[in-house]
């Protein structure tokens, strides 16, 4: 049971005083608090948000165990509350209502007043309803646009801020490492530096914008064995550092993500959230991370029920607590009791407990939380999906469609003789990721509208070009005869079709892309390649458009179709900026932030490998993709010359690498140059290619441009023999051009001196510029 402790009015101290250092003020507050009151700045807690004066009923936990009551709990604190918007359809004014209600509560009910930090998902956006629904990260890695990216997340952090929200739970920083893992749609893409860049990007635009980022999910879970969600993760040191670290190292030191949340997986054993080397040795002392390390939800008690390297709830916590996880997430229950009674017995230091209360008070003292103002006050009315972030949501969605293909045929020039078919022709759905409100909650709630207005596919075609038909299904399956024959005999009829394919995300299991959709192969969902087969057997050119989470194996398909559009669960304004490229209002810059493979069921096919995990004559299984890494294609196109490259440098030196990039075709586009580097003889075996940077540029007919790299040769640098970061001399090879597989300029340099071992200041990325000539 809690202390008896004084009324809140009773307690008063320097730890109020905002003229003193935070340090000073938490270290006073800390010495004022007793080990529940500690524990209770560890704790979430997950409300139902009825409406304001209704009783507060607590979210279940995992095992549908009844979770503590708000009145339990309220007179030890509050660490944070959890998704009080982002739980079950609520207006702006009545979300911010009872967040206000819930504040007063919890800051009422403690001796010292200190109300909680309430945080939301923001991946696609503020997950709540009626709020903007923004392109899926897929989508930000194929702008290659970390402007844009940032553009997003200052909206998004408004919106959470005017809200009352301190904390969004986003990005997701995992490298795509098998794509037939469900959260792939979660993910920037297959390459760390892009995911890297363009987190990096949305992080710093959140963080200046008030909200805290939470860096997800620290570390090797999207690289879990065959893509099984929360499988073990079977990689060694080096590729854990130089691939699946270097997002979060950028985020860290580049961005100032203030919170980190651990991955469900164990790698080699050993659960992220008991994994002291990784949350204490490596975040904070190798990374230098200062921030709030926070429990992925119910994962401190997966120690105990899933992972089994702990006997009780108590255990779980005192492991969690050791390896640095400072808040538990979304509900109390190992921090609760459970850790207070080990405190009290000894068996847990109070110094590990005012070492996780410090941080989260820490955090607290930068959001104002501290100060006793009302910091949750939030606007009375606000719009959630004002015009202008309806439009940013067009421009990142319109620069995210990525050409795959093209014979012509695109783009239409009317919408005389089109038809338009296919599964995820006329449904909203086709548009949104798992992390998106109408996926995520509002599917549980059919009674409520999706909130937002989401132009399907075939509205906005029809309004692109007046004139298409539309003979579209809504059975993402394509579960009946009758819908393949539908299509079929539609397509018969028509000039061109254009065939909608895709996923429709969910969870765990209730759809084909999200968290807990694992796939078995990368074929397309259900009866879809049927589908398309019968569609391209009757002879009339066809333009397949996927709308996934996912890429998929569509080879068989792709060598028959006129034309392949690729869009990543594109957002509420997805229909139109596909639909746009479909008629050639867009001209399509989007390039693949994750490689197409060939075969369903051929090897994970990622552009990052070996020379001897490539290709090659000692295997008939061939992991070439069907498009690769960086690729796309556009209405004009881009010819390379004059590479020119510094011929050396030291080990601790930079040189310059730079290229012509003229547009050759009869219309104005966007071609995104990129640069490669290639490590010819090193200690360890390293990637055939590694993308360096890139560049977007927009060119007129016959304009061109020299685009110049900064390479430091901390770019080049390794993981060693000795699991020691390097800088190896020797010579660096450089290849300039359209894609990960098409590079037509080829040149290298050298690195004198010794071998360097990089500390936590190395050079992170390639500056570049563009010059029009």
């Amino acid at each position: 049971m809690t202390e008896a402790v004084p009324a809140p009015s009773a307690v008063r101290g320097p730890w109020q005083d905002r003229g003193l250092p935070v340090a000073e003020r938490v270290a006073d507050l800390l010495a004022r608090m007793t080990p529940e009151e500690k524990a209770g700045q560890l704790a979430g807690f997950w409300a139902i948000p009825a409406g304001p004066g209704e009783p507060v009923a607590p979210m279940e936990d995992d095992s549908h165990e009844t979770a503590p009551r708000l009145e339990e709990i309220l007179d030890r604190g509050l660490g944070q509350l959890t998704r009080v918007f982002g739980t079950v359809p609520v207006a702006a004014d009545e979300g911010a209502a009872r967040l206000r209600e819930l504040q007063d509560r919890v800051a009422a009910g403690n001796r010292f007043g200190i109300p909680a930090i309430a945080h939301e998902e923001c991946l696609n956006g503020f997950m709540t309803w009626g709020a903007t629904v923004f392109p899926s990260p897929p989508a930000w890695g194929a702008t290659f646009d970390p402007g844009l990216v940032a553009e997003m997340a200052a909206a998004i952090g408004a919106s959470m801020r005017a809200a009352g929200v301190h904390q969004g739970l986003a990005p997701v920083l995992d490298v795509v490492r098998d794509a037939r893992w469900g959260r792939t749609e979660e993910c920037i893409g297959e390459d760390p530096y892009l995911a890297g860049v363009l987190g990096t990007a949305y992080v710093t635009a959140l963080e200046q914008s008030g909200i805290v980022t939470t860096l997800k999910h620290f570390a090797g879970y999207s690289a879990s064995r065959a893509g099984r969600n929360m499988a073990p993760t079977p990689i060694g040191p080096r590729e854990f550092a130089d691939v699946v670290l270097e997002p979060f190292v950028m985020a860290v030191r580049d961005g100032g993500a203030r919170s980190v949340m651990h991955s469900y997986t164990d790698v080699d054993g050993m659960p992220a959230a008991a994994d002291e080397r990784l949350l204490t040795g490596l975040l904070r002392e190798e990374l230098g991370f200062a921030g709030v390390v926070v429990a992925d939800y119910f994962g401190i008690s997966f120690l105990e029920s899933r992972h089994r390297v702990a006997g009780s709830r108590g255990e779980a916590a005192a492991l969690a607590l050791r390896a640095g996880i400072d808040m538990e997430l979304p509900t109390v229950r190992c921090y609760g009791d459970p850790l207070i009674e080990m405190v009290r017995r000894g068996d847990v230091p109070e110094d590990l407990l005012d070492r996780a209360a410090g941080r989260v008070l820490t955090l607290k003292a930068e959001l104002g939380l501290l100060d006793g103002a009302p910091a949750w006050d939030a606007a009375a009315e606000q719009d959630l999906d004002p015009p202008e972030h309806r439009a940013l949501a067009r421009r990142l969605a319109e620069e995210s469609v990525v050409l795959l293909a093209n014979d012509g045929v695109l783009p239409l020039r009317s919408g005389d003789g089109v038809v338009l078919a296919g599964p995820l022709a006329d449904d909203p759905f086709a548009m949104l990721g798992c992390y998106t409100f109408p996926s995520h909650v509002g599917r549980l709630h059919p009674e409520m509208p999706l909130g937002v207005r989401i132009p399907t596919l075939a509205d906005a075609v029809r309004a692109e070009l007046p004139g298409v038909r539309v003979a579209g299904s809504h059975d993402v399956f394509v579960a009946e005869d009758a819908d393949i024959e539908a299509a079929v005999a539609a397509a018969r009829e028509a000039e061109v079709c254009v065939l909608a394919l895709g996923d429709r995300a969910g969870l765990f299991g209730r759809g084909t892309s999200g968290e807990g959709c694992d796939a078995e192969t990368l074929a397309l969902p259900g009866r879809q390649a049927e589908l398309a087969a019968a569609v391209l057997d009757t002879g009339t050119p066809t333009v397949i458009v996927m709308l996934t989470g996912r890429p998929y194996a569509i080879e068989a398909l792709a060598d028959r179709a006129a034309a392949v559009v690729q869009a990543f669960f594109p957002g509420e304004e997805g229909g139109g900026a596909v639909a746009g490229v479909l008629s050639g209002r867009v001209a399509p810059s989007g390039r693949m932030p994750i490689s197409v493979p060939r075969r369903a069921s051929g090897p994970p096919v990622t552009y990052l490998r070996s020379l001897m995990d490539g290709g090659h004559d000692w295997s008939v299984v061939d992991p070439v993709p069907l498009y690769p890494f960086g690729h796309g294609l556009t209405w004009t196109s881009f010819e390379y010359g004059d590479l020119r490259a510094d011929e050396r440098t030291a080990t601790d030196g930079a040189v310059t690498v730079s290229a012509v990039v003229r547009n050759t075709g009869e219309r104005a586009g966007t071609e995104v140059a990129q640069l490669y580097l290639s490590d010819p003889v090193a200690s360890v075996v390293r990637p055939a290619r590694w993308l360096a940077g890139w560049a977007r540029v927009r060119l007129e007919p016959g304009e061109a441009a020299r685009v110049a790299f900064r390479v430091h040769a901390d770019r080049t640098s390794f993981t060693g023999p000795d699991l020691r970061r390097i800088v190896e001399p020797g010579v660096i090879e450089v290849s300039v051009g359209r894609s990960s597989a098409d590079l037509p300029l080829r040149g290298a340099f050298t690195l004198d001196g010794p071998v360097r071992e990089l500390g936590p200041d190395r050079v992170l990325t390639v500056p570049v510029e563009v010059t029009p000539l």
